[in-house]
């Protein structure tokens, strides 16, 4: 990792900085008060859990790839779950509701750097080419596609619910080949792909980031938006 470019590391640091932009942002507007501190508390929430597992990646806790259950297993799941649990309580629910779709949408923009990052990796032996757009990881169409159904599918100019809806669950079914490729490519007791060049890179700061944060990021931005989408009495904005 030492020899790896710096600018690609700068760029996935961007990256993830404006993927927090974005949730702050939609959390913000979803305030009905400004006195309201739900975007206090969870950007709290979420820089405690981005230092957490940084400084767990800092001191090689990832990289015993023969521990059971595999060390990937501390990164993933738990913002998952936390996102299912929040969207299971009526209250919480009912506030990432207020969550405008456009913010939620134009997240997605951050998966062009992701694949444009994933692919710098790739070329320094720490990914994969399979994780890459030359593989079978397409996601990078999800983040090329985002502005325009922002702007014409949920934006102001014109609103089309059903476009919006099939266009959220394509990208959704990319957003899962992907994940799954990159955990079965991973140097555990499960892998099955990419035995020659495995995906360690996730396991190195600060790309720990991209499955412990940006992944659930852009999963939550999915399953907001289709909510919303779904909900017959929800107005698109």
């Amino acid at each position: 990792m030492s020899e790896l470019p710096s600018y690609v590391s700068g760029v996935f640091l961007a990256t993830v900085a404006a993927t927090f932009g974005f949730l702050y942002y939609g959390i913000k507007l979803a305030q009905k008060s400004k006195s309201n501190n739900n975007a206090i508390v969870a950007s709290t929430f979420i820089m405690v859990w981005l230092f957490l597992i940084a400084l767990l990646a800092l001191y090689d806790f990832f990289l015993d790839f023969e521990a059971m259950p595999p060390r990937l297993f501390y990164v993933l799941p738990p913002p998952i779950i936390t996102i299912v649990v929040l969207l299971s309580i009526k209250r919480s629910r009912a506030f990432m509701m207020r969550i405008p779709i456009t913010t939620l949408t134009y997240l997605h923009i951050v998966r062009v750097p992701v694949e444009i990052v994933l692919w710098w990796l790739a070329g320094s032996q720490l990914v994969p080419y399979l994780l890459t757009f030359e593989g079978i990881n397409y996601d990078i169409l999800s983040g090329v596609s985002a502005p325009f159904v922002a702007i014409f599918m949920v934006g102001l100019r014109s609103k089309s619910r059903i476009g919006a809806i099939l266009w959220n669950f394509i990208t959704l079914g990319l957003l899962i080949n992907i994940v799954a490729h990159a955990i079965l490519a991973t140097p555990t007791p499960f892998q099955i792909f990419a035995m020659d060049q495995p995906n360690i890179a996730v396991f190195h700061f600060p790309f720990i980031w991209l499955p412990g944060f940006v992944v659930p990021a852009v999963l939550f931005a999915h399953l907001v938006s289709l909510m919303k989408l779904l909900a017959k009495d929800q107005e698109l904005k």
